[in-house]
């Protein structure tokens, strides 16, 4: 899960903070708020090049922060999860594996149920993450394709044209 940095508790597996897209320093307060300054992804799969998510920020595991994912607050109707909900390993948050729809391949998890000490934590309410490894990373840009667009700037997703309309990849971009 998505949420403030907390210093107490620094190897809390689900708990991550988004990396400051200018800087890979953390703010020296107790807590770290994610940045409303952050730009908006577009995340392919790796494995078919599938968008699998149009709203996704960029974030760190806290449990091992060599570890980055990538979050979203909505779910794209491209990836689907799998099988049953399983515990992480050091709190009592159920989890499971979401794959891509049309490859099959694991590319991250969705956390189905927050404990009540994650919750306390305090979070972005994005419960939907994606193994870097897994996704390609692209920055969404604006109607003029010049601008990164940021989430401070991002629509609500019933209003985020780019999520409803399922996105494609102009064959250009995708032949790069």
């Amino acid at each position: 899960m998505t949420s403030t940095f907390n210093r107490n508790n620094p190897n809390h597996p689900t708990t991550t903070t988004t990396i400051n897209s200018n800087s890979n320093n953390y703010n020296n307060n107790t807590t770290t708020t994610v940045s409303p300054l952050k730009p908006v992804y577009r995340l392919l799969c790796k494995h078919c090049r599938t968008i699998v998510c149009a709203r996704g920020m960029r974030a760190i595991l806290l449990a091992d922060t060599k570890i980055e994912l990538y979050s979203t607050d909505i779910p794209a109707t491209s990836i689907q999860l799998m099988d049953k909900d399983y515990l992480t390993r050091t709190c009592h948050c159920r989890i499971r594996d979401v794959a891509c729809r049309e490859c099959g391949n694991i590319i991250g998890y969705h956390v189905v149920a927050p404990c009540h000490q994650c919750l306390q934590a305090g979070n972005n309410g994005h419960f939907w993450m994606f193994h870097s490894d897994a996704c390609q990373p692209q920055e969404r840009k604006d109607i003029s394709g010049k601008r990164t667009i940021l989430w401070n700037n991002l629509p609500r997703a019933e209003q985020d044209l780019d999520f409803l309309m399922g996105t494609t990849i102009p064959y250009d971009q995708m032949c790069r």
